[in-house]
This record gives C-alpha cells, structure tokens and sequence, in this order.
C-alpha cells in the first residue's frame, strides 16, 4: 500500500519491550515484503504466533490449463452460474491463468468462513460483485460491500462472513507479485497525484481490531505450491493489540472511481486502477461519451500483439458488445484483431453517456482457459463479427 496506517496499541519504539498488562511481553511479528526491502507492517500479538498444534494432510489445490481451447476469441457465459460450493475455498472456479495471475468466479453456499485462509503463493484481488459483509484478518474489521475491490496481501490471515440474504458473488483475481496502485498517478514519495482517478480518501483500511484472547483450535488453511497445508494453532490468528506499517489489506469501490474522457475516445489504461507484474486491472464505469463533432463512441478495432484482454462485465448494457450478460467473461488473445461488433458504431454515434460497469484484466503474458472453463465456452462467439 502507498502510506502509513496504525491501528491499536503500539509500543514507542519498534524491536523494543512492549508488556502485557501481566508482565510478560507481547509478541512482535515482522510482516514482510521482498525480503527486508518492500513495504511492510509490524504487529503485536498475545501469544506466540508460532504455537502450531498440528498440520494436517495437504490436499491439491490447483488448476489445469485446457490443452484444447487454441487460439480464438472467447465468450464465458457464467452469468446464471448456480452456487458452485459449499465454503470459499471449494466454490473457488479459476477459469484463466498463466505465470503471473489466475482469474475466476467463486460463489459459496456457506456466508461464513469456519476457518481462517492465508494465501502463501500470491496477493489477492477479490472483486464483490454481488454481497455485503465484513473480511476479519490480524489487521482487523473491513466493511466490505458490492463493487469494492478488496485487495489482499500475501500470507494475510483472513475469513469472510457475508450477509445471509441476497445473492453471493465474487470476482477473484491472485497475483504472483503485490497488487499496487498505479505508479503513474503516484508522485517520488507515494502519495496520489491530482489527476490519479482516486485518492487516498477512497482507500477504505482496517477500523477496528477483533482481539481474541482465548486458546483453543484455530484452523488455518494456507496455500502454498498448489496445495492446501491445514495447520491447527494453539490460539486465534486475531490476537493482535497492535500493528502499524505499510502492509495491510484495504478496498476500494469501483463507484469511487472517477472517469476520465476526452474529446475523442480514450484508450483503456485511462481507466487503469491497479498494476502487478505481468498485468493491470481496469474499470469502466459510468461516464459522459467523447464531446468532438464527429466523435465515434464505440471502441475501435484493437489488435493485440503482446497482450490478452480480459473484460467481467458487472452491470448495464456495454455498447460494443451483442449477446453479453451480466456476470460474462471475454477474452481477446493476442495475435488476433478485435472490436465492436456489427451495428454497434453507428448506433453509438450521437450518444452521450454510457451506464456500465466492467473489470479489464490485461495481461503480458498469453492467458490459458482451464478445464473448469470449457464448460462455459459460447461456441459462436469467434463468429459473432459475421452476424
């Protein structure tokens, strides 16, 4: 994250004796990026965060990429999906990876986690696309509520309890390397610039410590190289009085972001939001259409020669697209043109604004669907420019 937070009780100085009301000393924990060199937090636990009770067996907990998609535009039609498991980590569905991040939906029958997850593998970005509830983590209560983005860091302890009622959905993104902000909107000393389409006010942090103090059996799941390690500690992960630093997880809604336009139209990283290594994410969102005389609205024709474009569509009707529905994937590949289709530029002209809301993943590195995707594959859409 781009700046200092600190949340509880903190002792003056850091590596120094911080006490318990009892006398013994609570226990601090370095938590980490890049070795000694990226951003990181300090946090101050109860009890001993090493007290493992014990580790149970390690259960697979990967995705196989599909070795007969090939080479073609892609329509994923996961809009009337039903719940596709009981808990979070069972109705995980990753639909698209390749070495640096894996995309998917996840929409679990269980609101509450029973158990805690840490992610050892890479920095999550979880989308809500549809749900209200509250992520309880070491770093303490974050609200979180449909259209926010939720970025997590690795190796952040974590649950989710959800409102019971209403529909479940979420868009889930994990990244080899730390999600951040744009560094283009940030200026030598990490504060967000004037012309950055969001700012620190709309970053939501951590506003409440859950402390728990009791011992007992505390289930962690933590993935790690593709499997699920259940390590049972002695204590609650949430026994933090304290923590400050740079490392933490936050959200941000996609209703907080604002547009950017122009006279003509824009390309897509002005709605760029996060960077990653090998990828960004980018919102549409509701906006005025380009204000030129003679201005196309409609996106023009793209060909992709060392990128893969992903878009989830959110909500609203997107212009330059027939037969989508909310809660669709597209995935445009590189070595291949793409571009509204028929009938949709000259039915934008005129227009004067546009309703929708759309997560674009872009990718360096080429996307592969995975075998759980092919079972949402819209055979007609490589054609679909024809019609």
């Amino acid at each position: 994250m781009a700046y200092y937070a600190r949340l509880g009780q903190i002792p003056p100085k850091r590596h120094t004796q911080f006490r318990q009301p009892d006398g013994s000393l609570y226990k601090e924990e370095l938590v980490s990026s890049k070795g000694f060199s990226g951003i990181y937090s300090i946090l101050y636990h109860i009890h001993n965060p090493n007290e493992v009770k014990s580790i149970g067996e390690p259960q697979p907990y990967r995705w196989t990429a599909a070795s007969t998609h090939g080479l073609q535009q892609t329509h994923l039609k996961t809009a009337g999906i039903a719940l596709t498991g009981e808990d979070y980590l069972s109705a995980r569905r990753m639909l698209l990876i390749n070495k640096d991040v894996m995309m998917g939906i996840c929409s679990p029958k269980q609101r509450k986690m029973d158990y805690y997850f840490k992610n050892a593998d890479g920095d999550e970005l979880i989308y809500i696309h549809d749900g209200n509830g509250i992520l309880y983590s070491q770093f303490g209560k974050l609200e979180v509520k449909k259209g926010d983005y939720v970025v997590i860091p690795r190796t952040t302890i974590y649950r989710f309890e959800f409102e019971e009622e209403g529909p479940l959905r979420l868009l889930v993104m994990e990244s080899q390397g730390p999600i951040e902000t744009v560094k283009r909107y940030r200026n030598e000393v990490g504060q967000l610039l004037e012309h950055s389409p969001y700012c620190e006010r709309d970053i939501r942090l951590p506003q409440e410590l859950l402390v728990e103090t009791k011992k007992g059996d505390y289930l962690i799941q933590i993935k790690k190289q593709g499997q699920l390690f259940p390590y049972h500690y002695a204590h609650s992960p949430l026994d933090i009085v304290g923590w400050d630093g740079y490392l933490y997880p936050y959200a941000l809604s996609i209703y907080d972001f604002e547009p950017i336009t122009g006279r003509i139209h824009q390309p897509p990283p002005v709605h760029q939001t996060f960077q990653a290594a090998g990828f960004v994410v980018c919102s549409f969102v509701p906006r005025l259409f380009d204000y030129h005389p003679l201005a196309i609205p409609a996106p023009y024709n793209h060909s992709n020669i060392d990128s893969d474009e992903v878009l989830y569509y959110a909500e609203g009707e997107f212009m330059s697209r027939k037969g989508i529905d909310r809660g669709s994937f597209t995935l445009h590949m590189g070595g291949l043109p793409h571009g509204p289709h028929p009938g949709t530029v000259e039915k934008s002209l005129g227009s004067k604004e546009t309703h929708e809301y759309a997560v674009m993943l872009d990718t360096f590195n080429p996307l592969e669907l995975t075998t759980e995707a092919l079972e949402f594959v819209d055979p007609g859409y490589p054609m679909s420019w024809t019609t």
